[in-house]
């Protein structure tokens, strides 16, 4: 049976957050993630705490944190005091961390690969209870300790770069691949199964992508495809038709009038290969067939405008019950 999990931006006030980690247990969701966007939403721990308080069965972790705008053991703690604080139902989702997040406290993501395997180097001991020294490049520890974590807490890294998948696979419990286009998506999966290998480790893989099954939902998804776009490998952008210049001028107008209106710039041609879209039994169809085909182990739904979070949670619910 398929995990399913929302991931939750909390860019709203807070009692509007737990309403929305409270519905998405309500409609049968198994996690909720919570985003870590620094400044630009509300604190990550404080959101999921408050959602933990007001729930009973649904996981809670953070869809994703970073090893830089906070120390990674004072990360571990925090999910430890969450874990604790929810009765075991924390996971803490990991990645390099992104502009919204970094550039406002004015910290350079200098050397993410690194940054990220430290981070899983210690992640583990610590929740283990032992005393970590750790000397390392980006993450430095003398005596470390953390009495009161679990240490089977699941560990989970989303990224897109190459090497950062293949860690995932060597050294994470589970790895996020997000919005991928669908003709790569068995390259990816590959990527993550080659750094299986090197440990011996087995990662779960969630799959996370939009399911668009009516107009509004395109039209809600459409400004967040501007950066996933711009930001594609070279290849993706050649097969779905984009140029240098379309490009440049996604990038412009993103940087001086918005996502919305540079959002007016993308074409449902691209975004197609990138999502699930049709009628509710056409999206349960072919989200199946591709959950079968690669394997996957969890689906997650990115949850992009708060606003109408409760109905798009009500009806890909349905779709994914059909599953």
């Amino acid at each position: 049976m398929i995990v399913k999990g929302v991931n939750l931006i909390p860019d709203v006030p807070m009692p509007q957050v737990i309403e929305l980690g409270q519905e998405a247990e309500r409609l049968g969701y198994d996690k909720c993630w919570v985003y870590d966007e620094g400044l630009a939403t509300r604190d990550v721990y404080v959101s999921l705490a408050a959602i933990a308080q007001k729930t009973g069965k649904i996981q809670l972790g953070t869809g994703i944190t970073n090893p830089f705008s906070r120390h990674p053991a004072i990360t571990v703690s925090s999910i430890a005091t969450l874990d604790e604080l929810s009765d075991g139902r924390a996971f803490l989702g990991i990645g390099a961390g992104g502009t919204l997040t970094l550039a406002p406290l004015m910290i350079e993501r200098q050397r993410p690969l690194t940054a990220v395997r430290e981070m899983l180097q210690i992640i583990r001991p610590l929740l283990r209870g032992e005393a970590v020294s750790f000397r390392g490049e980006v993450v430095q520890l003398q005596e470390a300790r953390i009495a009161y974590a679990r240490p089977d807490l699941p560990v989970w890294i989303a990224g897109r770069g190459k090497k950062m998948l293949a860690l995932g696979g060597e050294m994470a419990d589970g790895v996020v691949l997000e919005f991928l286009h669908k003709n790569f998506i068995q390259n990816y999966v590959d990527l993550v199964k080659s750094g299986a290998q090197v440990s011996g480790n087995k990662p779960k893989i969630c799959y996370s992508t939009m399911i668009i099954t009516n107009e509004r939902v395109m039209e809600e998804l459409r400004p967040h495809m501007t950066y996933r776009l711009v930001d594609s490998p070279p290849e993706v952008k050649e097969l779905i038709g984009m140029t240098d210049q379309d490009v440049e001028a996604i990038r412009v107008t993103m940087g001086s009038r918005g996502l919305v209106e540079a959002g007016k710039l993308i074409k449902n041609e691209w975004i197609a290969p990138f999502v699930i879209m049709g009628s509710a039994s056409e999206c349960a169809e072919e989200l199946s067939s591709i959950m079968s085909r690669y394997g996957f182990d969890e689906f997650l739904l990115p949850i992009l405008e708060t606003q109408t979070a409760a109905s798009l949670m009500a009806e890909i619910g349905k779709v994914l019950s059909m599953i």
